[in-house]
């Protein structure tokens, strides 16, 4: 069927409800927008779905939820044992619209399929459900969230029984069953008698997972010294973190923590905020303003899912300076290693574990202290199975892990980047660095001094809709086909294709250009927005020398889009 054909059969099936009909009915005559709605389904990806909120296959809704549910639901009959089954799913959800009713329809459909549901009694962070699923033993793993997303976006995740997100070739398997429905009035709804298979869970794992995020604490006694003193302010965008990063921060001995009033409850709109990221500096006007009223010695904002970290810290002027993923990943990974080192608790076989889009700033931190670094693919869930199989081995322990998009994980109690466990420990570092007599936009120029500068720049493409989804593909095409020889007038003296699956890594679309002068660009469609990204690192003696190079690799990289357009 074509998608004006499927617009109607929504329209006229009895299968979808009045509140659907009518949403659909308002665009009538909208063929442009219709065709975006139907042309096809919303692609259930590596680890679940993202979209806008609204009526139609290419879009997030209850029936493109209860699909995805159904899929991943038959992908579990099919794939595991009996007991294995048995041993359920828990679903959590974050603040955004519609987030608690997808929670539900998930719940409702895996109950209606035989499997136990677990749910919390409100929204939950998803750094908690990556730990919920390895504490209840659960063959698997639900979150509902879009992540830093923009209001009228939401998504569904997909975690397997190791609580990262499914790798893969699972991913691929469920995808598939996904696709198998094709008649969203064969996929069964709830029975009177299936009902007790929704579990609601009680605030002992909650407790649980607070107190694990507490162990990883490195200097539990430099903490109760300067906590009463030591000002933070904290924000968490309106989202899920609030209570539990406010918590794990006052029991560990953090008592001056000041949460930005307008932005502390949860609310779907985010306050205002058009794009609640805490990469963007504008998602920190309110918490910056804050910290200068209050004289706070560092901000901290955590996305509306709290599992990304955006830091802003005073600097020699008196202002509050935005760290870059790449500084915070290797600020902690100096931060980590030296503490442990001071309290005799660094393992030999530690192991950094961080992205090929990531800066090697923390990669040199690490070897410069004989630790080994193990570079994964972009996703987290890549720094996940790395812990599996260390623990599997032996060979090696996890030291830390990060992404320069703002995640990290502090120890391995979650299998994805934690926002809760990631505050408690910038604060600590943050204090570190204040009982010092230092900021940590100091102790981050300290670092520079011994290492040398790095700079970095992400440069986000955004084309939506079908013509957008088929011009990123020409373009890494371009590149991809293309014999670049240099930027800024440098020489290109390497270049790694990762569709190819090289490195020990799976096949991914992702380039990567190596310069004579140790600058790098990799290339890559985003897995979760309409965008075409593009990393560009180097390294100098100083911020003026770097700036001129990344200025001058941009000037190049838009010149090359500009053909291709």
């Amino acid at each position: 069927m074509n998608y004006m054909e499927i617009y109607n059969q929504w329209l006229e099936s009895d299968y979808f409800d009045a509140n659907t009909k009518k949403e659909l009915e308002n665009i009538k005559g909208n063929e442009k927008e219709i065709e975006d709605r139907f042309y096809t389904d919303l692609e259930f990806g590596t680890a679940g779905l993202r979209g806008i909120i609204a009526a139609g296959t290419n879009r997030i809704n209850i029936y493109t939820v209860r699909r995805a549910t159904f899929g991943l639901a038959n992908y579990i009959i099919k794939n595991t044992t009996e007991e294995e089954k048995e041993r359920g799913v828990v679903i959590a959800h974050d603040n955004r619209h519609m987030s608690r009713e997808f929670c539900l329809e998930a719940a409702n459909t895996l109950a209606a399929c035989g499997i136990k549901a677990y749910i919390f009694d409100s929204l939950r962070t998803t750094p908690e459900l990556s730990f919920a699923v390895r504490k209840l033993h659960t063959i698997a793993g639900i979150v509902i969230t879009a992540s830093h997303n923009p209001p009228e976006y939401n998504g569904y995740k997909v975690y397997w029984e190791d609580g990262a997100q499914v790798m893969p070739e699972i991913a691929s398997a469920i995808t598939a069953e996904v696709n198998a429905i094709t008649d969203y009035s064969t996929i069964p709804t709830i029975k009177d008698d299936q009902k007790d298979l929704v579990v609601m869970l009680d605030d002992n794992q909650d407790t649980a997972f607070i107190e694990a995020v507490k162990t990883q604490v490195i200097k539990t006694e430099l903490v109760k010294k300067v906590g009463k003193e030591f000002k933070i302010v904290y924000t968490p965008l309106c989202g899920t973190g609030n209570v539990p990063v406010t918590r794990a921060l006052a029991e560990v001995g953090f008592e001056n923590v000041i949460v930005v009033p307008e932005e502390q409850n949860p609310d779907p709109n985010f306050a205002g905020i058009e794009y609640p990221n805490p990469e963007e500096h504008k998602a920190l006007t309110r918490g910056i303003a804050l910290a200068k009223a209050e004289g706070a010695d560092l901000v901290i904002a955590t996305d509306p899912d709290c599992d990304r970290v955006g830091v802003a810290v005073k600097t020699t002027t008196g202002d509050y300076a935005l760290l870059t993923g790449n500084q915070i990943g290797a600020m902690l990974t100096n931060y980590i290693i030296e503490s442990s080192k001071e309290e005799n608790k660094l393992d030999p076989k530690a192991t950094l574990v961080k992205t090929i889009v990531t800066s090697e700033f923390g990669a040199d931190i690490a070897r410069a202290n004989n630790l080994g670094v193990i570079n994964v693919l972009t996703g987290f869930k890549f720094i996940g199975q790395k812990i599996k199989s260390f623990e599997e081995s032996g060979d090696r322990t996890y030291l830390f892990g990060y992404e320069e998009s703002y995640g990290y994980l502090v120890g391995t109690h979650a299998r994805d980047k934690d926002g809760v466990v990631a505050s408690l420990l910038i604060s600590e570092m943050a204090a570190y660095y204040y009982d010092k007599g230092m900021s940590l936009y100091e102790g981050l120029q300290e670092l520079y001094k011994k290492y040398g500068y790095f700079k970095e720049k992400t440069i986000s493409l955004t084309l939506k809709g079908i013509e957008g989804l088929a011009k990123i593909k020409e373009i890494i095409t371009y590149f991809r086909e293309n014999d670049i020889k240099e930027f800024n007038n440098t020489k290109v003296v390497d270049l790694k294709d990762y569709q190819k699956g090289i490195d020990d890594l799976p096949k991914s679309n992702v380039l990567k250009y190596f310069l004579e002068d140790g600058s790098w660009i990799a290339v890559r469609p985003s897995g979760t927005e309409p965008k075409l990204k593009f990393y560009v690192a180097v390294k100098g003696q100083y911020e003026a020398e770097c700036a001129g190079k990344i200025a001058n690799i941009e000037s190049d990289i838009n010149k090359i889009i500009d053909q291709v357009k």
